[in-house]
């Protein structure tokens, strides 16, 4: 016996909401609204701390390759890129539970990494081979599509909003490249403050700020003019960044003198600082809410918490040797 019509027309909607509910309920399960882990690079020991973030404290270590400096999720937000830069390989790891899944092969020491804004470029800055490696990109499959010689020790990555362009800094040659993302070409070159490290360009592709690791000052640049606008004293050995979210305010550590200072982008004054931290703030990541600032202390063999409305570290962590990146999902906006 056929089942009456009314009975099918109200069966349809109800296990289409079934569904929907539960594909909901899993896209949910399958993004947490807060983190839970931080993962840590200790480069000087080839290894990875795992952090429970509730806890703060280091759940396991594993081993990850040699020299691990820098992460980059991939696009999906699905995959953790481990660049291990001695290891001349990229470590793939899921970032909510620290399992290695996989390596990528014969990336070339690949010290500073990055996606071109567009997903379609991948670049590498070879630190030891004073070159940067451009290769087209499918997510975590990569393909080498050109390698161009720069300057000496190619440091950290930034592009243009377009993707038309990528900025590297040389540290050992004191100078910023700019590279032709499209004709994969070297553009040109222009001198900087000593040791330049971290790159950061504030909205609008208006300026480039340049961590001066050999100064005691951001450097900003109007990259396409070529010159200097103007120096931000911040304290020495100024080298990383991180943006606070809000598309005005940045962080900026400060190795030397083991602080972290708060730059307004609009105006390029500081407008704060951060003190009272272990040696050698490098890398950082930033909470979802914008309340927690996570650190690596190069020199002290430790991770960092530092409270963001009162500007005060409130937990110390104990890591590896020599830690750099760190990283946790999901975050606070890279805007």
């Amino acid at each position: 016996m056929h089942k009456p019509v009314f009975f099918q027309l109200a069966l349809k909607p109800a296990v289409a909401f079934i569904a929907a509910s539960m594909l909901f309920g899993a896209a949910q399960a399958a993004k947490p609204a807060e983190p839970t882990l931080a993962v840590v690079l200790n480069s000087g020991d080839a290894t990875v701390s795992l952090v429970d973030m509730k806890t703060r404290t280091v759940t396991k270590t594993i081993p990850i390759g040699k020299e691990p400096h820098h992460v980059m999720l991939t696009p999906d937000e699905k995959t953790l890129l481990i660049a291990n830069a001695m290891g001349n390989d990229i470590a793939l790891m899921n970032p909510l539970i620290g399992e290695v899944t996989g390596r990528i092969p014969k990336i070339i020491d690949p010290y500073h990494i990055g996606y071109s804004p567009d997903n379609r470029w991948f670049i590498t800055a070879a630190n030891r081979l004073d070159r940067v490696d451009i290769y087209a990109a499918n997510g975590a499959d990569l393909k080498l599509a050109k390698t161009i010689a720069v300057g000496k020790t190619p440091s950290h990555i930034a592009f243009t909003a377009d993707s038309k362009i990528a900025f590297v800094t040389m540290q050992d040659s004191n100078e910023l490249a700019a590279i032709d993302l499209i004709n994969q070409t070297l553009l040109w070159k222009m001198p900087t403050g000593p040791a330049p490290a971290g790159l950061w360009m504030t909205p609008g592709d208006q300026y480039l700020l340049v961590g001066i690791t050999g100064g005691d000052y951001v450097q900003v640049l109007d990259w396409r003019n070529r010159r200097e606008v103007k120096k931000i004293l911040t304290g020495k050995g100024a080298h990383n960044f991180r943006p606070q979210g809000d598309r005005k305010h940045v962080f900026v550590t400060n190795r030397i003198a083991s602080t972290i200072s708060l730059l307004n982008m609009q105006t390029l004054e500081k407008v704060g600082d951060i003190t009272g931290l272990p040696a050698g703030p490098d890398d950082m990541e930033l909470t979802p809410d914008g309340k927690q600032l996570w650190v690596s202390f190069r020199f002290a063999r430790k991770a960092g918490v530092i409270d963001v409305p009162s500007m005060k570290l409130i937990s110390v962590i104990p890591v590896g040797k020599s830690p750099h990146g760190i990283f946790f999902h999901p975050r606070a906006p890279w805007e």
